[in-house]
């Protein structure tokens, strides 16, 4: 396998990070739920590279052998944002992880992992969190192996969302 390089997303980048998400998408049981905004690519690019960026990108690229005509290829991607807790301060969290399937068991999600890992301990981040749905156990295991705990167990947590008529309503529109 060429090298893989794990690095900042670039504006440039989001027309592949969009075809990943929409990978991603499709890799989900429940995919009908995952709607997209018409203009989701200029959202990408307005809420990642603007000014107050509302999350930061990084993208694992495959850099072809010294010969190759290929140029290099993006084949994934982790998402994160930074949060706060008002227990534990500053913290990251990554909102996806995605790696296509055919590079997977690479360790490529583990690079990116790794690097968020790294951006939030340069950041002061005292935690890293994410979810995953029940029926990744891949994901699961992959992350208890790198250490993670899982709240569900350990703590109880519940995850809940507002969102759309729920999230208007509550808002007063």
């Amino acid at each position: 396998m060429a090298f893989v390089q794990i690095r900042a997303a670039k504006e440039g980048d989001c027309g592949d990070i969009l075809r990943l998400i929409r990978l991603l998408a499709g890799h989900t049981p429940r995919s009908s739920l995952c709607v997209f905004i018409p203009p989701i690519s200029v959202a990408l690019r307005a809420d990642g590279f603007g000014e107050n960026p509302f999350y930061h990108c990084l993208v694992a690229e495959i850099l072809p052998a010294p010969g190759e005509r290929q140029g290099p290829s993006i084949v994934g991607y982790g998402l994160y944002y930074f949060i706060y807790s008002t227990w534990k301060g500053r913290n990251v969290y990554l909102e996806d992880v995605y790696v296509m399937p055919e590079y997977r068991g690479q360790g490529i999600g583990s690079k990116i992992i790794k690097k968020v890992a790294e951006v939030a301990l340069d950041q002061g981040c005292s935690q890293f969190r994410l979810a995953v749905l029940e029926w990744n156990k891949r994901a699961i295991d992959l992350y208890k192996a790198l250490g993670a705990q899982d709240l569900t167990q350990v703590e109880g947590w519940h995850a809940f969302c507002f969102e759309g008529e729920a999230m208007r309503k509550l808002g007063g529109k």
